[in-house]
């Protein structure tokens, strides 16, 4: 073993890749702040009764959820600039195939949590004389945020691990960081490092959303 019975070692390549694990990070909040606040907008246009807003979102999920993520990384790299004349940078072309992928996952969350709700309580709404505006963000969401927590908390995980993907258009991300120190040293355990930063990662994903499920816990199902 070169690293797991030599400190120094150990030390000196959790300095190496912390680079790459700072880009993580970034490809992580980055999705979650573009990719939730899509959802939920991409949600409301999927349950829209006219077909020609309805239709197109429709089709926006399907090829989103039914091709692969590393697919989209490249057609965002790669396609998008040859029909527009536009380059992206590596880290932003990432971060914006993250977040129209996960905004289609997080929309059928969402518009599962909204259908969710019973009829009676926007009728009851109404004759409150509450605004349809009202009515979604004071009494809708709330017990949607409660009832989508768990599923979008699986999300959250999938994504941690899916940062992972961003090398293969050469970020610099952890696990790229990883496999550059293994080729480096001909040694596997740099993969092993990463692969712990990822469970710690997912770790405080985990008690954040156990935290943030105990504080809605007083919507009762």
């Amino acid at each position: 073993m070169q690293y797991f019975n030599n400190p120094q070692a150990l030390l000196r390549l959790i300095t190496a890749m912390q680079d790459g694990f700072a880009n993580t990070l970034i490809i992580f909040f980055a999705t979650l702040v573009f990719s939730i606040p899509l959802g939920m907008v991409v949600a409301l246009l999927r349950m829209n009764r006219r077909r020609i807003i309805s239709a197109p979102i429709s089709l926006y999920i399907l090829v989103m959820r039914g091709t692969p993520l590393m697919l989209q990384i490249f057609a965002v790299y790669f396609a998008v600039p040859m029909l527009l004349g536009v380059n992206f940078d590596r880290l932003y072309a990432t971060i914006l195939a993250f977040s129209l992928n996960y905004a289609a996952y997080f929309a059928e969350i969402f518009r599962g949590g909204m259908l969710s709700i019973p009829v009676g309580q926007h009728e009851a709404s109404q004759v409150l004389g509450l605004t349809r505006a009202q009515t979604f963000f004071h009494i809708v969401l709330p017990q949607v945020l409660k009832r989508v927590l768990l599923p979008v908390s699986n999300e959250v995980i999938t994504l941690v691990k899916d940062t992972s993907l961003a090398n293969v258009i050469a970020v610099s991300e952890l696990f790229r960081a990883a496999k550059n120190e293994a080729s480096r040293t001909a040694s596997i355990e740099p993969l092993f490092v990463a692969g712990l930063f990822y469970l710690i990662m997912n770790g405080v994903v985990t008690l954040v959303f156990g935290y943030l499920n105990r504080k809605l816990s007083y919507y009762k199902e």
